[in-house]
């Protein structure tokens, strides 16, 4: 196994992470929710009565945030992603993400990062589960098909 050097973004990876980890800090200190985006979009459909406005301005938040991000900071510290894939795959990618999300009663953010940290055998589970199927998906598409 080898490192991409070029490709490899400690910094940023570390600023994102501590800013997740703030982020599901304050949403549990200052409403006793755990930041699951999936459970926060679920909860827009259907919307609740005094429910909606938190999670609404939660997912403009992370809609917007690349757009203000490239806003302000300097030309060329925000790439923009490159996905090798046709649509079809994508969208067969997003359908089996759903799916797994659902089965595993919450996504990544959620378990990964919440749940783990409230010491959850069952996000360990499913984290753990994330983790291999996307290891085994990796070494099959590069390796096997």
């Amino acid at each position: 196994m080898q490192i991409d050097w070029i490709h490899f973004t400690p910094w940023s990876s570390l600023a994102g992470g501590l800013l997740l980890g703030l982020a599901a800090a304050l949403l549990l200190l200052s409403s006793g929710r755990i930041l699951g985006i999936t459970g926060i979009v679920e909860g827009l459909l259907p919307p609740k009565a005094g429910d909606t406005a938190w999670r609404v301005m939660f997912v403009l938040g992370l809609l917007l945030a690349p757009v203000v991000a490239k806003g302000l900071l300097p030309a060329g510290t925000i790439g923009t992603p490159r996905i090798e894939a046709s649509w079809a795959l994508v969208v067969v990618a997003g359908v089996l993400v759903g799916f797994g999300t659902r089965y595993g009663a919450g996504c990544t953010s959620g378990h990964g990062i919440c749940g783990l940290s409230r010491l959850s055998l069952r996000s360990l589970v499913a984290t753990l589960s994330f983790m291999c199927t996307g290891f085994v998906t990796v070494f099959l598409v590069r390796h096997v098909l």
